[in-house]
């Protein structure tokens, strides 16, 4: 029997992808290199050996579309499980614990390694280092330096503020926690402080929590706008 690791990844491919344009499937089932996106994503989860399983969070009416495309495309389909996404980004990362907890699988010591259904280019070492430093520090995110000159506008008419770049990072996912502490801090949030979250790492952030940072790449592209899947069939040719 394999030993059993305590970390799970959660991967959230709960979108419609809205800003895709007027197309028939949310932009995780679009095909990029002949493969959906999606499943581009899952062989990276699937082969990494720190993962106990692989929860793929769905929209309801994708679900068996879903575990279709993974018996189709993943050799070891009983690693993965897809679950009903919540409403919100963050709502479905709690869907995703409360499967642990409901399965006896959730303590103090559990990560998760959560990541975009579209980000198909994350690396082994992206998801080993995220892995270590959940468990080391409680929670980390992927980021890379900003390369453009951020521009703050409260008004978005008028420029408030031009941060220092040098201490300027653009977000990527994985982002990844231990679980059961993530619960703790979310389920502490008002109502009010929960409307204004963009990503689960915001929820230590508004708490004072630490959040370590994790070294992304640039070519970990999140897949959305039509331009992006041309930039991804580009890097794919590249590879190939």
């Amino acid at each position: 029997m394999a030993e059993k690791k305590n970390v799970y990844g959660v991967v959230l491919a709960g979108g419609v992808g809205a800003r895709m344009g007027n197309v028939e499937k949310p932009k995780q089932f679009m095909e990029v290199g002949g493969k959906p996106v999606l499943i581009l994503v899952l062989e990276k989860f699937a082969v990494h050996p720190g993962f106990d399983q692989v929860l793929v969070l769905s929209p309801k009416q994708w679900i068996r579309y879903t575990q279709d495309l993974i018996r189709k495309y993943i050799p070891q389909p009983e690693r993965i499980a897809v679950l009903e996404g919540g409403d919100t980004r963050n709502e479905t990362i709690m869907n995703s614990i409360r499967y642990l907890e409901k399965e006896n699988l959730l303590d103090e010591d559990t990560v998760i390694v959560t990541h975009d259904s579209v980000r198909p280019f994350v690396t082994h070492r992206i998801l080993e280092e995220n892995i270590q430093a959940a468990k080391e520090f409680g929670a980390c995110d992927t980021v890379i330096p900003a390369t453009d000159t951020i521009v703050q506008s409260n008004s978005h008419k008028i420029i408030s503020d031009i941060p220092d770049r040098s201490v300027m990072y653009q977000g990527q996912t994985p982002q990844s926690f231990k679980a059961k502490k993530l619960k703790r801090v979310y389920e502490s949030l008002t109502e009010q402080e929960k409307e204004i979250l963009t990503d689960a790492c915001k929820i230590f952030v508004i708490k004072g929590e630490e959040v370590r940072l994790v070294q992304g790449e640039v070519y970990n592209i999140k897949i959305t706008y039509p331009y992006d899947l041309k930039v991804a069939e580009s890097l794919i040719a590249d590879r190939t």
